[in-house]
Protein backbone atom coordinates (compact mmCIF):
# COMPACT_ATOMS: atom_id res chain seq x y z
CA UNK A 1 0.00 0.00 0.00
CA UNK A 2 1.25 3.50 -0.69
CA UNK A 3 0.78 7.25 -0.80
CA UNK A 4 0.75 8.54 -4.38
CA UNK A 5 0.89 12.34 -4.69
CA UNK A 6 -0.27 14.10 -7.87
CA UNK A 7 0.76 17.66 -8.65
CA UNK A 8 1.45 20.15 -11.42
CA UNK A 9 3.83 23.05 -11.87
CA UNK A 10 1.55 25.72 -13.33
CA UNK A 11 -1.73 26.21 -15.13
CA UNK A 12 -4.56 23.69 -15.16
CA UNK A 13 -3.31 20.49 -16.77
CA UNK A 14 -6.00 18.37 -15.14
CA UNK A 15 -4.54 17.21 -11.82
CA UNK A 16 -7.94 16.74 -10.20
CA UNK A 17 -9.39 14.98 -13.25
CA UNK A 18 -6.38 12.66 -13.33
CA UNK A 19 -6.57 12.01 -9.58
CA UNK A 20 -10.28 11.14 -9.71
CA UNK A 21 -9.85 8.99 -12.81
CA UNK A 22 -6.96 7.02 -11.31
CA UNK A 23 -8.77 6.60 -7.99
CA UNK A 24 -11.91 5.47 -9.82
CA UNK A 25 -10.12 2.52 -11.39
CA UNK A 26 -7.53 1.85 -8.69
CA UNK A 27 -7.24 -1.92 -8.23
CA UNK A 28 -7.44 -1.86 -4.43
CA UNK A 29 -9.24 0.15 -1.79
CA UNK A 30 -8.20 3.76 -2.15
CA UNK A 31 -8.78 7.07 -0.40
CA UNK A 32 -8.76 10.16 -2.60
CA UNK A 33 -7.48 13.13 -0.58
CA UNK A 34 -7.86 16.69 -1.85
CA UNK A 35 -4.73 18.25 -0.40
CA UNK A 36 -4.44 21.32 -2.62
CA UNK A 37 -3.72 24.28 -0.28
CA UNK A 38 -5.60 26.52 -2.71
CA UNK A 39 -8.81 24.57 -2.06
CA UNK A 40 -10.64 21.59 -3.46
CA UNK A 41 -13.22 21.23 -6.23
CA UNK A 42 -15.18 18.10 -5.41
CA UNK A 43 -17.47 19.69 -2.83
CA UNK A 44 -18.77 22.03 -5.52
CA UNK A 45 -19.04 19.51 -8.33
CA UNK A 46 -19.90 16.15 -6.82
CA UNK A 47 -22.84 14.46 -5.19
CA UNK A 48 -22.46 12.49 -2.00
CA UNK A 49 -23.55 8.87 -1.79
CA UNK A 50 -26.79 9.93 -0.05
CA UNK A 51 -27.71 12.03 -3.07
CA UNK A 52 -27.21 15.39 -1.44
CA UNK A 53 -24.17 17.68 -1.45
CA UNK A 54 -20.89 16.86 0.22
CA UNK A 55 -20.28 18.50 3.58
CA UNK A 56 -17.53 21.11 3.11
CA UNK A 57 -16.74 21.03 6.82
CA UNK A 58 -15.89 17.32 6.87
CA UNK A 59 -12.53 16.60 5.34
CA UNK A 60 -9.25 18.50 5.40
CA UNK A 61 -10.90 21.27 7.39
CA UNK A 62 -12.17 19.00 10.15
CA UNK A 63 -9.03 16.90 10.29
CA UNK A 64 -6.91 19.89 11.31
CA UNK A 65 -8.23 19.89 14.87
CA UNK A 66 -7.71 16.14 15.18
CA UNK A 67 -4.19 16.26 13.78
CA UNK A 68 -3.07 18.84 16.32
CA UNK A 69 -3.65 16.27 19.04
CA UNK A 70 -1.88 13.55 17.08
CA UNK A 71 -3.27 11.55 14.21
CA UNK A 72 -3.71 7.79 14.10
CA UNK A 73 -4.15 6.64 10.47
CA UNK A 74 -7.54 5.03 11.16
CA UNK A 75 -8.82 8.44 12.27
CA UNK A 76 -8.67 9.55 8.64
CA UNK A 77 -11.82 7.53 7.95
CA UNK A 78 -13.75 9.70 10.45
CA UNK A 79 -13.34 12.61 8.02
CA UNK A 80 -14.07 10.75 4.77
CA UNK A 81 -17.24 11.01 2.69
CA UNK A 82 -18.32 8.59 -0.05
CA UNK A 83 -19.24 10.02 -3.41
CA UNK A 84 -22.14 8.82 -5.46
CA UNK A 85 -20.69 5.64 -6.92
CA UNK A 86 -18.69 4.71 -3.84
CA UNK A 87 -15.35 6.52 -4.17
CA UNK A 88 -14.15 7.56 -0.69
CA UNK A 89 -12.84 11.14 -0.52
CA UNK A 90 -11.26 13.46 1.98
CA UNK A 91 -12.81 16.75 0.84
CA UNK A 92 -10.40 19.63 0.38
CA UNK A 93 -10.34 23.10 1.86
CA UNK A 94 -12.92 25.57 0.67
CA UNK A 95 -10.59 28.54 0.14
CA UNK A 96 -6.84 29.05 0.32
CA UNK A 97 -7.08 31.13 3.52
CA UNK A 98 -8.12 27.98 5.39
CA UNK A 99 -4.70 26.46 4.69
CA UNK A 100 -3.37 28.49 7.63
CA UNK A 101 -5.20 26.07 9.92
CA UNK A 102 -3.00 23.25 8.60
CA UNK A 103 0.29 25.07 9.19
CA UNK A 104 2.81 22.64 10.62
CA UNK A 105 0.49 19.66 10.14
CA UNK A 106 1.41 18.59 6.60
CA UNK A 107 4.14 16.14 7.69
CA UNK A 108 1.69 14.65 10.21
CA UNK A 109 -0.83 14.16 7.42
CA UNK A 110 1.83 12.68 5.16
CA UNK A 111 2.79 10.10 7.78
CA UNK A 112 -0.86 9.21 8.38
CA UNK A 113 -1.54 8.83 4.64
CA UNK A 114 1.52 6.64 4.17
CA UNK A 115 0.75 4.56 7.29
CA UNK A 116 -2.86 3.89 6.34
CA UNK A 117 -1.45 0.76 4.71
CA UNK A 118 -0.74 -0.63 8.16
CA UNK A 119 -4.25 -0.14 9.50
CA UNK A 120 -5.48 -3.40 11.04
CA UNK A 121 -9.07 -2.42 10.23
CA UNK A 122 -9.23 -0.67 6.88
CA UNK A 123 -5.93 -0.42 4.98
CA UNK A 124 -5.94 1.60 1.79
CA UNK A 125 -3.73 3.35 -0.70
CA UNK A 126 -4.02 7.14 -0.70
CA UNK A 127 -4.06 9.26 -3.85
CA UNK A 128 -3.42 12.88 -2.90
CA UNK A 129 -4.42 15.69 -5.25
CA UNK A 130 -1.87 18.37 -4.35
CA UNK A 131 -2.82 20.81 -7.11
CA UNK A 132 -0.20 23.25 -8.33
CA UNK A 133 3.03 23.23 -6.35
CA UNK A 134 6.04 25.49 -6.13
CA UNK A 135 9.10 25.36 -3.92
CA UNK A 136 7.28 26.84 -0.95
CA UNK A 137 3.96 25.02 -1.35
CA UNK A 138 3.04 23.34 1.95
CA UNK A 139 1.68 20.33 0.05
CA UNK A 140 5.25 19.42 -0.89
CA UNK A 141 5.72 18.46 2.77
CA UNK A 142 3.66 15.37 1.92
CA UNK A 143 6.16 14.26 -0.71
CA UNK A 144 8.87 12.76 1.56
CA UNK A 145 6.23 10.33 2.85
CA UNK A 146 5.04 9.30 -0.63
CA UNK A 147 6.09 6.23 -2.55
CA UNK A 148 5.48 8.03 -5.83
CA UNK A 149 5.09 11.67 -6.88
CA UNK A 150 3.33 12.05 -10.23
CA UNK A 151 3.70 15.36 -12.06
CA UNK A 152 0.80 15.95 -14.46
CA UNK A 153 1.63 17.88 -17.61
CA UNK A 154 0.17 18.74 -20.95
CA UNK A 155 2.35 18.53 -24.03
CA UNK A 156 2.80 22.11 -25.17
CA UNK A 157 6.52 23.00 -25.32
CA UNK A 158 6.30 25.41 -22.39
CA UNK A 159 4.46 22.82 -20.27
CA UNK A 160 7.09 20.17 -21.00
CA UNK A 161 9.89 22.61 -20.16
CA UNK A 162 8.20 23.43 -16.88
CA UNK A 163 7.68 19.82 -15.87
CA UNK A 164 11.34 19.12 -16.66
CA UNK A 165 12.46 21.96 -14.40
CA UNK A 166 9.97 21.06 -11.65
CA UNK A 167 11.09 17.43 -11.70
CA UNK A 168 14.72 18.48 -11.38
CA UNK A 169 13.88 20.85 -8.51
CA UNK A 170 11.95 18.12 -6.69
CA UNK A 171 14.79 15.64 -7.18
CA UNK A 172 17.17 18.15 -5.68
CA UNK A 173 14.86 18.85 -2.74
CA UNK A 174 13.91 15.24 -2.01
CA UNK A 175 17.09 13.41 -2.96
CA UNK A 176 19.83 16.01 -2.75
CA UNK A 177 20.45 16.29 -6.45
CA UNK A 178 19.16 15.54 -9.92
CA UNK A 179 20.52 12.16 -10.99
CA UNK A 180 19.40 9.14 -12.92
CA UNK A 181 16.06 7.73 -11.76
CA UNK A 182 17.60 4.33 -11.03
CA UNK A 183 19.91 5.84 -8.40
CA UNK A 184 17.18 7.62 -6.43
CA UNK A 185 15.29 6.43 -3.41
CA UNK A 186 11.68 7.09 -2.50
CA UNK A 187 9.65 8.89 -3.49
CA UNK A 188 10.10 8.08 -7.12
CA UNK A 189 9.16 10.95 -9.42
CA UNK A 190 7.06 10.17 -12.44
CA UNK A 191 5.49 12.27 -15.17
CA UNK A 192 2.02 11.60 -16.55
CA UNK A 193 1.26 13.38 -19.81
CA UNK A 194 -2.23 14.53 -20.76
CA UNK A 195 -2.08 13.91 -24.48
CA UNK A 196 -3.97 13.16 -27.67
CA UNK A 197 -4.15 9.39 -27.93
CA UNK A 198 -3.03 9.49 -31.58
CA UNK A 199 0.49 10.64 -30.74
CA UNK A 200 0.74 9.80 -27.04
CA UNK A 201 3.34 7.06 -27.51
CA UNK A 202 5.64 9.22 -29.62
CA UNK A 203 5.37 12.17 -27.23
CA UNK A 204 6.01 9.93 -24.22
CA UNK A 205 9.24 8.67 -25.72
CA UNK A 206 10.43 12.15 -26.62
CA UNK A 207 9.63 13.64 -23.20
CA UNK A 208 11.16 10.67 -21.40
CA UNK A 209 14.38 11.06 -23.40
CA UNK A 210 14.45 14.74 -22.45
CA UNK A 211 13.96 13.96 -18.74
CA UNK A 212 16.74 11.39 -18.81
CA UNK A 213 19.13 13.62 -20.77
CA UNK A 214 18.52 16.47 -18.30
CA UNK A 215 19.22 14.08 -15.37
CA UNK A 216 16.01 15.14 -13.67
CA UNK A 217 15.63 11.85 -11.80
CA UNK A 218 12.15 11.50 -13.32
CA UNK A 219 10.66 9.52 -16.17
CA UNK A 220 7.36 9.30 -18.00
CA UNK A 221 5.19 6.58 -16.45
CA UNK A 222 2.07 6.94 -18.60
CA UNK A 223 -0.38 9.11 -20.46
CA UNK A 224 -3.92 10.19 -19.68
CA UNK A 225 -6.13 10.86 -22.68
CA UNK A 226 -6.95 14.48 -23.40
CA UNK A 227 -10.66 13.70 -23.39
CA UNK A 228 -12.91 16.67 -22.56
CA UNK A 229 -16.07 14.61 -23.05
CA UNK A 230 -14.81 11.94 -20.66
CA UNK A 231 -13.91 14.61 -18.11
CA UNK A 232 -17.44 15.99 -18.36
CA UNK A 233 -18.84 12.50 -17.77
CA UNK A 234 -16.52 12.01 -14.81
CA UNK A 235 -17.80 15.27 -13.34
CA UNK A 236 -21.42 14.20 -13.81
CA UNK A 237 -22.11 17.00 -16.25
CA UNK A 238 -22.59 14.75 -19.26
CA UNK A 239 -24.28 11.42 -19.81
CA UNK A 240 -22.57 8.49 -21.42
CA UNK A 241 -20.78 5.23 -20.75
CA UNK A 242 -17.98 6.54 -18.59
CA UNK A 243 -16.21 3.19 -18.49
CA UNK A 244 -15.85 3.31 -22.28
CA UNK A 245 -14.39 6.81 -22.39
CA UNK A 246 -10.83 7.39 -23.52
CA UNK A 247 -10.17 9.03 -20.16
CA UNK A 248 -11.08 5.97 -18.10
CA UNK A 249 -9.49 3.52 -20.51
CA UNK A 250 -6.21 5.44 -20.39
CA UNK A 251 -6.44 5.70 -16.59
CA UNK A 252 -6.76 1.92 -16.44
CA UNK A 253 -3.63 1.56 -18.54
CA UNK A 254 -1.69 3.92 -16.24
CA UNK A 255 -2.77 2.08 -13.08
CA UNK A 256 -1.93 -1.27 -14.66
CA UNK A 257 1.52 -0.06 -15.66
CA UNK A 258 2.14 1.46 -12.22
CA UNK A 259 1.30 -1.82 -10.54
CA UNK A 260 3.45 -3.77 -12.98
CA UNK A 261 6.40 -1.48 -12.25
CA UNK A 262 5.96 -0.77 -8.55
CA UNK A 263 3.28 -3.12 -7.29
CA UNK A 264 5.69 -5.55 -5.65
CA UNK A 265 6.42 -2.86 -3.06
CA UNK A 266 2.69 -2.29 -2.52
CA UNK A 267 1.64 -5.92 -2.36
CA UNK A 268 0.36 -6.04 1.23
CA UNK A 269 -3.00 -7.88 1.20
CA UNK A 270 -5.91 -5.52 1.66
CA UNK A 271 -9.00 -5.92 3.76
CA UNK A 272 -12.20 -4.37 2.59
CA UNK A 273 -15.12 -3.12 4.65
CA UNK A 274 -16.41 -5.73 7.09
CA UNK A 275 -13.11 -7.61 7.05
CA UNK A 276 -13.56 -9.02 3.55
CA UNK A 277 -10.52 -9.15 1.29
CA UNK A 278 -10.18 -6.12 -0.94
CA UNK A 279 -9.66 -6.31 -4.70
CA UNK A 280 -6.24 -7.28 -5.96
CA UNK A 281 -4.31 -5.78 -8.86
CA UNK A 282 -6.33 -5.71 -12.04
CA UNK A 283 -9.63 -6.06 -10.25
CA UNK A 284 -12.49 -3.61 -10.47
CA UNK A 285 -12.54 -0.55 -8.28
CA UNK A 286 -15.27 0.39 -5.80
CA UNK A 287 -18.94 0.29 -6.68
CA UNK A 288 -19.85 1.84 -10.00
CA UNK A 289 -20.56 0.90 -13.61
CA UNK A 290 -18.06 -1.59 -14.99
CA UNK A 291 -15.78 -1.04 -12.02
CA UNK A 292 -15.13 2.61 -12.68
CA UNK A 293 -15.74 3.33 -9.02
CA UNK A 294 -18.42 5.91 -9.69
CA UNK A 295 -21.81 6.48 -11.20
CA UNK A 296 -20.84 9.43 -13.36
CA UNK A 297 -20.87 12.00 -10.54
CA UNK A 298 -17.37 11.73 -9.17
CA UNK A 299 -16.24 15.27 -9.72
CA UNK A 300 -13.43 16.44 -11.91
CA UNK A 301 -11.93 19.78 -12.43
CA UNK A 302 -8.66 21.51 -12.64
Amino acid sequence: MALIALAADKGSPGVTTAAVALAAVWPRRVLLAETDPAGGDLVYRSAAAHGGPLNPNTGMLSIAATARRGLVPDQLWDHVQPLSGGLEVLVGLGISEQAAGLAGLWPTLGRAFASLADSPNAPADVIADCGRVSGDSPATELFPHAALVLLISRTEPEAIARVRDRAAALSNKLHGGARGASSLGLPLIGVVLVADTNNAAKLSGQVNDMLVHAQTGARVVGTIADDPAGAEQLAGRRRGRLEKSLLIRSARKVTSDLYQQFGAAWSMPTTGPGGHPGPGPGAAGPAGPAGTGMSGHAGAGR
